[in-house]
């Protein structure tokens, strides 16, 4: 109920009823006086009259009074009515008020959250639109750089072109020279051989007429001689006249006379004389002053054996006339000595032979995919491919197409031992089984080279350089196998003398016949970085070199004197070894100092595709690459070889796959690897480090090659420091160790693409993981 209903109910109702009550009673009380004069049948006096009247008044002011009373309540009524009703609506008002201001103050503050809001939204627009400007500042800023990146790029590629360009013309250039220059030392070489065939004439004429005045000075002593022979023979005519006439004599008196050849027993019976000879008496001793005879041994040339100064490597030679030439360093003649000539120290050269091939695209197509269906040579199915096995290489490169004939017999005479022996499914099975012997021996001859007393040196210690070689020129290796038994067919065991070309930096050049190659000195880089190195002597010629890595593993490598590795062990922090490097079956005997022991076997098959056996890089960059190297050997391995065998065997190096690294564009006459290039290692240094995170002791082997343009020796040079520069990216921007990682440079020996002119596919570099080849795969 409102406030009105409740007002009207307890004030303004009472009021109204006691209105209209009072009026009938007032009526009553003014009409009582006449009923009561009619009642008394008389008239009413004056005074009753006045009384009436003024109690008519009286009563009429009561009833005034009690209706001003009733007004007045009705009036307070409707006061308090109002005033209440006022208080109401004022407290309507107030709350109207409040909700107004309640109202407004919420639709203030959603205003001002709105405004917040609004600001909010304005100030986020407006970093929004700063952040964009400022992007799009960036994206302009980095389109300029990018921009003038390109434009540097391409102003450095226009000047790499440009210094391409240069080198290739002052290649050619010096190629020019080089050919005037080889042309004029040709012309020189034939003018002097023409003076020394000038000088050979006048020193046969001088040689004739002496050979004529010996001739005469001959004739003369003969003529002395024989004169003096006449007068000896005269002597002993008249002698022996003498002599028979006193014997005659004798005869007259009776006395005995021995016949000549006749014992003077016989001659003469006892009791008869002095027995007489025609020959002077012997005497006692003389037989001993005879020479004794000649043996078959001494009429070969057989020589003393080797004692303990000379080196169990070396090829004793054969004893010679005593030297009077003087001579400098190991043996070599001194500078403006002559030495002479032999067959062996100025080979002639011979060409290199053609290789005709008769075989189109698809059937070498065919044959790399599945090479164990043949028994021909396995070559790249690409224009000019050369062969894909650098055994096979060498082969075409002595013999050409005879010597892949010739090849091609061996397999087919072998094929049937050869599909007979499984393919090795992991290292360990590839190995061939050591014996009880060695095997037991093995741990303790590892850590004896380990442990092993020593006398420290102060100074990096100076390699020998190797005196001899098996590795013979042009020498066509005709194997055969028979019940497991090598037969070397062919072969002439002869020992070649190896001779110092020339010395760069820390590589010497050594030359052997017709061929070179070089040997480098891996210590620098792997002493890089290292926080101590120290060298002990150890016996028999040998050197041990500690390097202490940081984090306090060491790397631990015996030398023998001519710095090949005999063994190589990793040692970390708590005493764990592994073995990287060590052959326990080596052959310690007399041998040369550095031998391919690749002629003892016979010609390999390849018996997987040829996509399985070479992984481009440039085919499949992005490519997990852990899987092929982990691969086992493709064939069966004989014997655990030392690394250095590996480094001068292509046959042994074909026993293991290869990834050819030919993203890495070398320019021509360079060793430099540009970061971008580098960075297309990656995966394959990923999958290396994979392995090595398996097996620390493993072991990759680094090749570079060159293409033909250019010298034999400078190609020689720059392709061992391609596979240094390669070696090197590996460790310093992949982390992969030094001391995993075994480098060599063969030049242009063995070429991708068959030809003389620059080619790319030719600048290359390899790896291979040579560990089962290395080491003992139980040792792992």
């Amino acid at each position: 109920m409102s406030i009105r209903s409740r007002l009207f109910a307890t004030v303004a109702l009472p009021v109204l009823s006691v209105s209209l009550a009072v009026q009938p009673a007032l009526a009553d009380s003014l009409m009582k006086p006449f009923e009561v004069a009619q009642e008394g049948s008389g008239q009413p006096s004056e005074e009753e009259l006045l009384l009436q009247q003024r109690q008519a008044e009286e009563q009429q002011r009561a009833a005034e009074e009690q209706q001003r009373a009733a007004e007045e309540q009705q009036r307070a009524a409707e006061a308090e009515a109002q005033r209440q009703q006022q208080e109401q609506q004022a407290a309507e008002q107030q709350r109207a008020a409040e909700e107004e201001a309640a109202r407004q103050a919420a639709e203030q503050e959603k205003a001002a959250e709105a405004q917040r809001a609004a600001e909010e939204e304005a100030a986020r627009k407006q970093q929004e639109q700063q952040a964009a400007e400022q992007q799009k500042a960036a994206e302009e800023e980095a389109a300029r750089q990018a921009a003038e990146q390109e434009k540097a790029a391409e102003a450095q590629k226009a000047a790499e072109e440009d210094a391409a360009r240069q080198a290739a013309e002052q290649q050619k250039a010096a190629e020019q020279q080089k050919a005037a220059e080889d042309e004029a030392a040709r012309q020189a070489a034939e003018q002097e051989k023409a003076a020394e065939a000038q000088k050979a004439a006048d020193e046969q004429k001088a040689a004739e007429g002496e050979a004529q005045q010996k001739a005469a000075e001959e004739q003369k002593a003969a003529e002395d001689e024989a004169a003096r022979q006449a007068a000896e023979q005269q002597k002993a005519a008249e002698a022996e006249a003498a002599r028979q006439a006193e014997e005659a004599k004798k005869a007259q008196q009776g006395e005995c006379v021995v016949p000549e050849g006749q014992d003077a027993s016989t001659a003469c019976p006892p009791g008869g004389g002095e027995a007489t000879t025609g020959q002077p008496p012997v005497a006692e001793g003389e037989n001993a002053a005879e020479p004794p005879p000649v043996t078959e041994e001494q009429k070969a040339g057989e020589q003393p054996p080797a004692t303990d100064g000379q080196n169990a490597g070396e090829a004793v030679a054969p004893a010679v006339e005593p030297q009077t030439e003087p001579q400098t360093g190991e043996g070599q003649p001194a500078p403006g000595t002559e030495q002479p000539a032999t067959a062996e120290q100025q080979p002639e050269v011979q060409p290199v032979p053609e290789i005709v091939e008769t075989r189109t695209e698809e059937e070498k197509q065919k044959i790399a995919d599945d090479p164990a269906a043949s028994d021909e040579t396995v070559v790249l199915p690409v224009e000019n491919g050369a062969a894909v096995l650098d055994s096979d290489k060498d082969a075409d490169n002595a013999g050409g197409n005879k010597s892949r004939e010739d090849r091609q017999k061996q397999r087919e005479e072998l094929r049937a031992q050869e599909e007979a022996a499984p393919a090795p499914t992991d290292d360990a099975s590839s190995q061939a089984q050591m014996s009880a012997e060695i095997q037991a021996d093995l741990p303790q001859k590892i850590e004896a080279n380990l442990n092993e007393k020593g006398t420290r040196v102060e100074e990096v210690p100076v390699f020998a350089v190797p005196e001899t070689t098996n590795i013979v020129n042009n020498t066509i290796i005709n194997n055969t196998v028979i019940n497991n038994n090598t037969t070397v067919n062919n072969v002439t065991n002869n020992v070649t003398n190896v001779e110092v070309v020339q010395e760069i930096d820390n590589r010497v050049i050594l030359g052997v016949g017709d061929q070179i190659f070089v040997r480098g000195d891996d210590r620098p880089r792997l002493r890089r970085d290292a926080e101590e190195t120290f060298y002990d002597e150890l016996p028999r010629g040998r050197t041990r070199e500690t390097i202490v890595r940081p984090g306090g593993y060491r790397i631990v490598t015996v030398y023998n004197r001519y710095g090949d590795i005999l063994q190589r062990s990793r040692v970390d922090r708590d005493g764990n070894e592994y073995l990287m490097i060590y052959a326990p079956e080596r052959d310690e005997g007399p041998r040369p100092a550095i031998i391919d022991v690749g002629y003892e076997l016979p010609p390999m098959r390849l018996r997987i595709p040829v996509r399985e056996y070479i992984a481009d890089v440039s085919d499949d960059p992005g490519r997990d690459y852990y899987d092929f190297l982990a691969e086992p050997p493709v064939e069966r391995v004989e014997r655990v070889y030392t690394i250095d065998e590996v480094r001068h065997s292509a046959r042994l190096r074909d026993k293991v796959r290869r990834i050819d690294l030919d993203t890495i564009t070398f320019p021509t006459g360079s060793a430099e690897v540009s970061m971008s290039q580098a960075k297309t290692m990656r995966s394959v240094a990923a999958a290396m480090e994979k392995v090595l995170a398996k097996d620390p002791g493993e072991t990759f082997f680094i090749e570079g090659h060159t293409d033909a343009v250019g010298s034999d020796r400078s190609n020689l040079v720059l392709s061992d420091q391609r596979a240094e520069s390669v070696a090197s990216l590996l460790t310093e921007v992949y982390g992969i160790p030094a001391e995993n990682l075994v480098t060599q440079g063969y030049g242009e020996r063995f070429l991708k693409v068959r030809t003389e002119v620059a080619e790319q596919q030719n600048r290359r570099v390899t790896i291979r993981r040579v560990t089962p080849l290395v080491r003992p795969v139980a040792q792992r």
